[in-house]
């Protein structure tokens, strides 16, 4: 089958620091990297790197060519990328000496995504297959709506979270995929009832992952030297929803995205440190 990624692409700008700066506090930057990134970007890359089949809707401006270039060469398919005015989006993200992080985010053409567009794409998908969402583009319910009435299943990413696009994606979402903490604030600002009949996937950083549905599979997560961790819960999604499309036990997909975001972390950047398929074999080899 094939994923269909409504999913920001984004131009990552990456400063390492000794420590990430206090209100007012001005500090110099060790380095600085820019690569592509956004998690749409990220998680279709994870996806077609942990072999699955992965159509990708978005939009970039006129100076982020080399980002949809980045996206085809590592086997994503990228017909239904749009180029248009206005700048590529954008993330700034500090990386301290712990590997913790925090990000400013520039939507950009992100946010420019429209109706026929995501029609366009949808087009051509067939029942079954997989749409997936996060809260970094424009035209997600549109999106959701189509998807479901196409017969799709829906994966929606809930980040960053938003609790009104939160109430408007989940009635046409098959699985949630949230992170504990938006776990939390999905429960403190959502009835019990809105979440009945969607399957949840929560990552729980260093303490693994769970995954509740039919059945509640718990997985842990691989203890690793971590040098950044930008990007590793996209990791871990993109790599589960691979294995899920190809019909893979729950425990099977999310023992190989754990193995993924653990590699993931030990390596800096976002979407150019997300190992290959054959990387994360070798490392459960070994692993167990």
């Amino acid at each position: 089958m094939t994923v269909y990624n409504l999913g920001s692409i984004n131009i990552d700008h990456t400063y390492r620091l000794p420590h990430l700066p206090a209100p007012g506090e001005t500090i110099a930057s060790d380095s600085l990297v820019t690569g592509l990134g956004g998690k749409g970007a990220n998680q279709s890359i994870a996806i077609a790197r942990g072999g699955g089949v992965v159509e990708h809707i978005g939009r970039v401006g006129p100076e982020g060519g080399w980002t949809v270039d980045r996206l085809k060469a590592d086997g994503v398919e990228v017909a239904h990328v749009l180029t248009g005015d206005g700048p590529t989006g954008h993330a700034i993200i500090a990386v301290d000496a712990a590997a913790e992080n925090a990000i400013i985010l520039f939507p950009g053409a992100n946010r420019r995504i429209d109706a026929a567009q995501v029609k366009a794409a949808l087009d051509t998908a067939q029942p079954g297959d997989w749409l997936l969402l996060q809260n970094e583009t424009s035209c997600g319910v549109e999106a959701a709506r189509l998807a479901r009435a196409r017969g799709l299943r829906v994966c929606y990413c809930a980040a960053p979270f938003d609790s009104g696009a939160v109430r408007d994606i989940l009635p046409f979402a098959d699985l949630l995929s949230v992170n504990a903490v938006e776990e939390a604030q999905l429960i403190a600002d959502l009835p019990g009832q809105a979440l009945s009949g969607v399957d949840r996937l929560v990552t729980h950083g260093a303490r693994g992952a769970v995954y509740q549905g039919a059945e509640r599979v718990e997985v842990p997560a691989f203890t690793v030297d971590p040098v950044d961790t930008t990007g590793a819960g996209d990791t871990f999604l993109g790599f589960a929803l691979a294995g899920l499309d190809r019909g893979a036990p729950v425990a099977d997909a999310l023992r190989r995205a754990s193995a993924a975001a653990a590699i993931q972390v030990t390596r800096p950047g976002a979407a150019e440190a997300i190992p290959t398929g054959a990387e994360v074999d070798a490392f459960l080899a070994v692993r167990g």
